[in-house]
């Protein structure tokens, strides 16, 4: 299985990495990681990393828990400063038989034909969420909406 939209990216690290994804191949994906990559996720600080034997972990129970994981990208860009931007979905079936699905932005900074870092924007994707009118609300009042309507 090859992972969906692969040919918007350019040839590279990234390119490479996601074919070895879309085999489930964690030693080929680890591969195109610096050892010192960082990823930085600014939504949720706390989950930021440091090393490709993280990259490892994570996508190793990935590829266990999520058997048929699929990765689909919806487009790709060079930024200016050589930095691809990416920006992607992932969907699988988790063991009770609910659907996982995520999607967002990944920028990654390349280097030595590795990749050395990530500014990762990937969330699950939420149906029930309500429209953009609760979200403008909860946005100003707080999830508990301030007793407001």
């Amino acid at each position: 299985m090859d992972a969906s939209g692969i040919e918007r990216v350019p040839e590279g690290p990234v390119r490479r990495m996601l074919a070895a994804a879309g085999r489930h191949d964690v030693e080929d994906m680890v591969s195109q990681f610096a050892d010192d990559y960082r990823n930085t996720t600014p939504v949720h600080p706390a989950r930021s990393f440091t090393g490709s034997a993280q990259v490892r972990k994570n996508w190793a129970a990935l590829f266990a828990g999520l058997p048929d994981l699929t990765l689909t990208v919806h487009d790709a860009a060079t930024g200016p400063d050589g930095r691809l931007w990416l920006e992607w979905s992932n969907r699988g079936t988790r063991p009770d038989g609910s659907v996982q699905r995520a999607a967002g932005v990944a920028i990654f900074t390349l280097r030595h034909d590795k990749i050395a870092a990530a500014q990762f924007y990937l969330e699950p994707v939420d149906q029930d969420s309500g429209d953009v009118n609760q979200a403008v609300r909860e946005a100003i009042q707080g999830a508990a909406g301030g007793g407001r309507p």
